[in-house]
């Protein structure tokens, strides 16, 4: 979080103190840093630039248009997963040649719209999509490019619902039988297998996964040469981890130094498809404390930001620090290890006002005295919060605004009430 820092006991996002912003565009509020937005992504292409890489912004991360373009900007291509994915990365300027195009369940529509639109690969996933691709692609009188996503059966390495590398999930070719799969479609008039996927799951805090799973994808590259495929690229995918409590994530170098020694052996393009590690730790959500509650023997700061505005703590048992945006005196200002005691905090759940008990922020965190009126700070919020956010108890969605240096801008609006429901049909005329 190095472009949120604390000045004078108030927190600033670059030269721009929350406060100000919370107070011209209300709470909640995403907040994000251009400077850690560019800097998270350039750090990945220095990291790897030894093989010139294909950088795919993973768009469900965070599909806000102007991240996007920013994204585009600075180089990157995107990975979809959706029609919906693949129609931001086009309006944020980017063309087919630097999109991938992932996704278990991709319909005959989206598979023409990708193919009208050239996308440059289709990491496809099970052997019924494979043909479907190249009967939809035969149909238009072109070639699919394709790189097989393979499952490499790997321990678990993350949170169940995240870690897709294991066996019985739903993502991947079988690595026992995807040999055979890619067999059964050389020659195919509407397909050509190019590349081998192995997207492992995420966050991922160690480099040995990626170790793991690139050695086996090399021998998969060697297998499928064998069989006549012109495999060209390696997408290892994304996943990087990032800090959420202390320094606990992997710098970039560190996956590089695993991964790269399989793109140098195979010769291959290496692909990968980061989000969470560019976007993650470039935002923040701010809220404002609506009441302080006792009951139970517990204490409940009740503030304006719910569950519909950042499931991941609700979805995935997630950790994010919070912390006041202007800490009194009597705490630290930013306490390096936020599970530990802390002078002059008591233990709290930071709750929000859904009508569910599992709507919460934070629970049994050490916090102190806060009072209504008072301003929160979510942080490493850039990645899965905004994206995943919904209109559960009819609550309008926050505004998004970006940061560079002393300026910012809106680059979502707050939504109204006549925004929830304009998508709704009249039934009583």
């Amino acid at each position: 979080m190095d472009h949120f820092a604390y000045r004078d006991r108030t927190l600033f996002c670059e030269d721009v103190a929350i406060p100000e912003l919370a107070e011209k565009y209300g709470t909640p509020l995403y907040v994000y840093s251009e400077a850690a937005l560019v800097g998270n992504l350039q750090e990945i292409q220095t990291a790897f630039a030894a093989a010139d890489p294909i950088i795919a912004y993973s768009v469900k991360s965070n599909a806000n248009l102007s991240i996007c373009k920013l994204m585009a900007a600075h180089g990157s291509g995107f990975d979809v997963t959706s029609g919906g994915e693949l129609f931001r990365a086009l309006t944020a300027g980017s063309k087919g040649s630097k999109i991938v195009f992932a996704g278990v369940g991709k319909s005959d529509a989206e598979m023409r719209h990708g193919l009208e639109n050239g996308v440059f690969l289709f990491n496809v996933e099970s052997e019924a999509e494979l043909h479907a691709l190249g009967a939809v692609a035969q149909a238009m009188g072109v070639k699919a490019p394709v790189a097989l996503r393979v499952n490499p059966d790997l321990p678990p390495k993350t949170h169940a619902k995240t870690d897709t590398s294991v066996k019985g999930v739903k993502f991947g070719l079988d690595i026992e039988t995807v040999v055979d799969v890619a067999k059964s479609v050389v020659g195919h008039p509407g397909l050509a297998v190019v590349g081998v996927h192995m997207h492992l799951g995420s966050p991922i805090l160690k480099a040995d996964p990626y170790e793991q799973g690139a050695a086996k994808a090399v021998q998969l590259v060697k297998a499928f040469r064998a069989q006549g495929h012109d495999i060209r690229y390696l997408n290892m995918g994304g996943g990087f981890g990032i800090s959420y409590r202390k320094q606990e994530a992997l710098p970039a170098a560190a996956f590089a130094e695993v991964i790269l020694p399989a793109v140098k052996e195979t010769g291959c393009k290496l692909v990968l498809e980061p989000g969470r590690f560019v976007v993650g730790n470039a935002g923040i959500l701010v809220s404002r404390v609506v009441f302080t509650k006792e009951t139970g023997g517990k204490r409940y700061v009740i503030q304006d930001a719910a569950m519909n505005d950042l499931i991941r703590p609700t979805l995935y048992d997630s950790f994010h620090r919070v912390w006041p945006v202007n800490p009194k005196a009597d705490v630290p200002t930013w306490p390096e290890d936020c599970e530990a005691a802390i002078p002059n905090t008591v233990a709290q759940d930071v709750v929000g006002p859904v009508c569910e008990s599992g709507d919460f922020l934070a629970k049994g965190r050490n916090l102190p005295a806060l009072a209504r009126g008072d301003l929160l700070a979510t942080f490493s919020a850039g990645a899965y919060g905004m994206a995943m956010a919904s209109n559960y108890n009819s609550r309008c969605r926050a505004a998004e605004v970006l940061v560079t240096g002393r300026t910012h801008r809106l680059i979502r609006r707050r939504e109204t009430f006549a925004d929830i429901t304009a998508c709704e049909a009249d039934c009583l005329r």
